[in-house]
């Protein structure tokens, strides 16, 4: 849309080509205002949209939270919330809940959809904890497969250290010794877990 006022013309002039530019895109500056506040008021529907289905989903979370036998607040969050972090995170607790029952393989079925989540935390909590689950069940080939992932990220020496656990357990020691080593090479020294670990290695020298 080209420059609607030439300076060179008389103020007359001026006038009568404003007005004569008005008639011919008046329409258009009438769509664009329109547009603009639509986009406006729909992105602000979007927003509040999204912060009530935040605190609905918070809602139901809160309910299993108080309550891991609540399953219709659980379901509800699974049908309608799934991915959210919300949800996520009562698949944890739900089988943190199962495995507290004794009932393992429930355990696992929270769990397993959890291992591709997006969320970091998640993702690498669920693969653990399945692993240790596996371990309890003495199923040690699922329980080093659990942990089979490409990148480890902050959590490779609690990785070491389940893996540790889980040869241990199956009676290769040497193996066990070697990913406890690597455990502390990965974990804060000050940590409750570093001391637990040097504790595993000098039984096992």
């Amino acid at each position: 849309m080209k420059n609607f006022i030439e300076v060179s013309k008389t103020e007359d002039e001026q006038v009568e080509q404003i007005k004569k530019w008005l008639k011919e895109n008046g329409m258009q500056i009438v769509t664009g205002v329109a547009l603009g506040f639509a986009a406006i008021w729909g992105w602000g529907y979007y927003q509040n949209y999204q912060k009530e289905r935040s605190i609905q989903a918070r809602t139901y979370y809160l309910s299993v939270a108080s309550s891991p036998d609540n399953l219709s607040a659980f379901e509800e969050l699974q049908n309608n919330y799934s991915g959210s972090d919300y949800t996520n995170q009562a698949s944890l607790m739900m089988a943190k809940h199962s495995v507290d029952q004794g009932n393992y393989k429930q355990g696992l079925d929270f769990l397993l959809p959890l291992w591709s989540s997006d969320n970091e935390f998640v993702s690498h909590a669920s693969r653990i904890r399945s692993a240790s689950i596996y371990l309890h069940l003495k199923d040690f080939d699922s329980a080093i497969s659990a942990l089979d992932t490409i990148d480890e990220g902050t959590f490779k020496g609690i990785y070491s250290s389940t893996r540790g656990d889980i040869y241990l357990e199956n009676g290769d020691i040497d193996l066990a010794k070697q990913q406890y080593q690597q455990a502390l090479n990965n974990i804060s020294a000050d940590s409750n877990l570093n001391n637990l670990i040097k504790i595993k290695l000098n039984d096992l020298n």
